[in-house]
């Protein structure tokens, strides 16, 4: 007996970093007032395939099964298409309108470090905002978390409608504009003779094929140089990556925020700004979560593209983070009292001193166990709890409770309301 390849059990430990890592995030979310949402594991098929959904390549990795009425449905590979579908089916939703979900997702590819088939996604999108500061609070909102979970970033941006703009200007086709993004966009997995062999294979004439691999060659080039060479000065989107650009400034993320303009993210979807995040040391080097702008994906859902639902996202990875947090030590707090009670008549006592402690927030464990006082204090010095109560007989019959701090190896015989006085200062 076995688990599937690429699904995991959380216990114990990890689990307890697991779910410290998601009440940060949903405490985050909150704080920029986003709106939990659950959407739906289980969609139809002719939902998650359609064209303005995730794109070949992820579709080669869904999840496909039928129901018994013969339905043909699907596990959804993300949690942006379920999104889109609830406000194509809720019109009466007031924009703009912010949400966020953490919730699990199942793609059958490859299984690597950060990588499974079934894992979390932690997602915040807003429809309703069609400026740069939508990006720009998602970037900050990013950042924050990061900086709470202390891990260096480097969120690597770019504008889909900008790269098209690069792209035509050096003879791409429009059909073939959005392939040879998702070519560029392999650079770092494939370098250059892969790009250069996939382009071959896309077949480009020789002139273009050569114009885009002189574009890669540049080193680091910038926004405005790559403006300036192409003439793109006043294309909708360079007006778009310097207006992010220059909030991106203003509001002090220019360290961390990196423009990448071979950028593009792999779904077909998104149709301006793109972000991906990194591990700053680069050490790690699986992405830590992304997102961008797609805009039209909602308008084709209710079959009115002429309507505008301008939406951007964000999603944390959480497999990716959790790899990335695994390595450090956790200060373990799993149960921050335990009570120990001693003899025959003291169980009662126990379980009303626990119920006092737990009235007042405190996490209370009870050992009922035979097992010796010594291996017991072990266990909990083990486990990083700081408080023992001891209960024997005697304290059971004064009303009293022995507390030892296990830190300090120190010890009181106190009242229990001393007991949470001493514990909670």
């Amino acid at each position: 007996m076995q688990n599937v390849k690429g699904t995991y059990d959380y216990f114990g430990k990890e689990q307890r970093l697991r779910k410290k890592v998601q009440t940060l995030l949903e405490e985050q979310f909150a704080l920029y007032d986003y709106e939990s949402m659950e959407t739906t594991l289980l969609n139809e098929l002719e939902l998650l395939t359609s064209k303005y959904a995730g794109g070949d390549e992820i579709l080669k990795e869904m999840y496909q099964l039928s129901d018994q009425g013969e339905r043909r449905l699907g596990l959804r590979y993300d949690l942006t298409i379920p999104f889109a579908k609830v406000i194509a089916l809720n019109p009466g939703i007031e924009l703009p309108f912010k949400r966020y979900e953490i919730g699990k997702v199942f793609r059958d590819g490859p299984v690597k470090r950060g990588r499974l088939r079934e894992f979390l996604q932690c997602d915040a999108d807003v429809v309703g905002i069609s400026g740069p500061e939508a990006e720009a609070e998602l970037m900050q909102l990013a950042d924050e978390v990061f900086r709470r979970l202390e891990i260096p970033v480097v969120m690597k941006w770019n504008n889909r409608r900008f790269l098209g703009e690069i792209l035509e200007a050096l003879g791409v086709p429009a059909a073939d504009s959005l392939s040879v993004m998702l070519t560029l966009d392999k650079l770092q997995k494939v370098g250059v003779a892969g790009v250069k062999s996939e382009l071959t294979a896309k077949g480009l004439n020789g002139d273009t094929t050569a114009a885009i691999l002189e574009l890669i060659g540049l080193e680091n080039p910038g926004f405005e140089q790559l403006c300036s060479k192409y003439n793109l000065t006043g294309q909708p989107g360079a007006v778009e990556v310097l207006a992010l650009q220059t909030l991106i400034s203003k509001i002090g993320l220019q360290e961390i925020c990196q423009f990448d303009p071979f950028l593009s993210r792999g779904l077909s979807f998104y149709t301006g700004t793109v972000y991906e995040i990194f591990d700053a040391s680069g050490t790690f080097t699986s992405s830590l979560g992304g997102g961008g702008r797609y805009d039209a994906i909602i308008g084709k859902l209710v079959e009115r593209e002429d309507m505008a639902y301008p939406t951007v996202g964000l999603s944390f990875g959480m497999e990716s983070i959790m790899a990335l947090l695994g390595e450090r030590p956790m200060d373990e707090n799993n149960a921050s009292v335990m009570i120990v009670p001693i003899g025959d008549n003291t169980l009662a006592q126990a379980l009303m001193t626990a119920a006092q402690l737990r009235k007042e927030g405190i996490r209370t464990s009870i050992e009922t166990g035979k097992r010796k006082l010594k291996k017991v204090l072990a266990s909990a010095s083990t486990k990083g709890i700081r408080y023992v109560v001891l209960i024997g007989e005697n304290e059971a019959s004064e009303g009293i409770v022995r507390l030892k701090d296990m830190r300090e190896q120190c010890e009181y015989a106190v009242l229990p309301d001393e007991a949470i006085y001493l514990i909670t200062k």
